[in-house]
């Protein structure tokens, strides 16, 4: 089974302000605030040529040479060239230091950037040290409540849980949650990110009943925002596809049917649901047990003529179809096709 899948935060690209200084977008992605973007094919030319006007006009150690290199960086990791990018964020970083002094805030846009490409590579262990002094230097510039702050804390629980260390990333994650619900609202999908960060942390610590809330409130935040078929979207079912799991390896749905009895309908839609959210992963083939107990246990409950039947029939069907089994997929449409009949002479 796939295992959890985190979000990132980058500090997102970075302009050159009046005089060479930086005008920093904290936070903010070319796919907009709380994601890596997915915009690199396209900006990729233009931020190598960019980069290559700067050096060429302002040397190879310019400020702005700088900033250059950082927002290419961030376009290549974007592409999954994290190799590629790592040179140029390096480089980037050593500018900054050396234009801006070790404490200043762009350093620790660089570093954490920096970090996060480390992580890509698998070497947490190495991207631990520069994403703790990225969330010191953020947190001395700017105060502890500050949406850079929340970023870096993201970044760092993210690596901690990459070393293994959940129990120390989890309070990093629930502040970095509070620091963006208090600075964007709620629904932002800055939230959804840090909802769906926190709730891999606690699967990872065993607490699967407490993160299916928020990895569920996550999917609807990126439902809303990016809609059906985003990228985020299939992470997040697929995270609450894990946590459903665990959730009933831990005994929660042995506990329903223990309360309810194994053939009690609310036990039927639980089953329907996850069966849902499998098929949504691709993964059709364990969707199908699941959606035929589902219709079984509602059906057996309600009676062929419940809503819930005709629900769990046509969810039953899609499976069907994906598996490729489109004539026993056909009869279950039949079968939603006289239902329907049924209804309509009903009335």
């Amino acid at each position: 089974m796939i295992g959890h899948e985190a979000r990132d935060q980058t500090s997102g690209p970075t302009m050159p302000g009046p005089g060479g200084g930086p005008r920093t977008g904290a936070g903010t992605g070319p796919d907009g605030p709380g994601r890596r973007g997915h915009a690199g094919a396209d900006t990729r030319p233009l931020a190598e040529r960019a980069l290559a006007v700067a050096e060429a006009a302002r040397g190879p150690d310019h400020p702005t040479v700088g900033i250059r290199l950082g927002n290419l960086a961030l376009i290549l990791r974007d592409l999954g060239e994290a190799v590629a990018a790592r040179p140029l964020a390096e480089r980037a970083l050593a500018v900054a230091e050396a234009a801006r002094g070790p404490d200043h805030p762009e350093v620790g846009t660089r570093l954490s950037n920096l970090a996060l490409i480390l992580r890509d590579l698998g070497e947490a262990a190495a991207a631990r040290p520069l994403a703790e002094r990225a969330l010191a230097i953020t947190e001395a510039a700017r105060g502890p409540d500050h949406p850079a702050v929340g970023i870096d804390l993201n970044t760092l629980a993210l690596i901690l849980q990459d070393v293994g260390e959940a129990a120390a990333a989890r309070p990093l994650a629930e502040r970095a949650l509070a620091i963006a619900e208090a600075a964007y609202g709620p629904e932002h999908p800055y939230v959804g990110t840090n909802l769906g960060n926190l709730a891999g942390i606690l699967r990872n610590l065993g607490e699967a009943a407490a993160a299916r809330p928020l990895a569920e409130r996550a999917l609807a935040i990126d439902e809303a925002a990016y809609g059906p078929d985003h990228p985020a979207v299939g992470i997040d079912l697929n995270n609450l596809a894990l946590i459903l799991q665990d959730v009933g390896e831990a005994g929660a749905l042995a506990i329903a049917e223990a309360a309810y009895g194994p053939d009690h309908p609310d036990v039927g839609i639980r089953l329907s649901n996850l069966a849902t959210i499998l098929r949504g992963l691709g993964e059709a083939a364990a969707a199908r047990p699941l959606a035929e107990r589902a219709l079984a246990v509602i059906e057996a409950a309600h009676g062929p003529d419940h809503p819930d039947v005709g629900t769990a029939l046509g969810n039953l069907a899609l499976i069907l179809e994906d598996l490729g089994l489109a004539g026993e997929a056909d009869k279950r449409r039949k079968r939603l096709r006289n239902r329907s009949a049924g209804e309509d002479g009903s009335h």
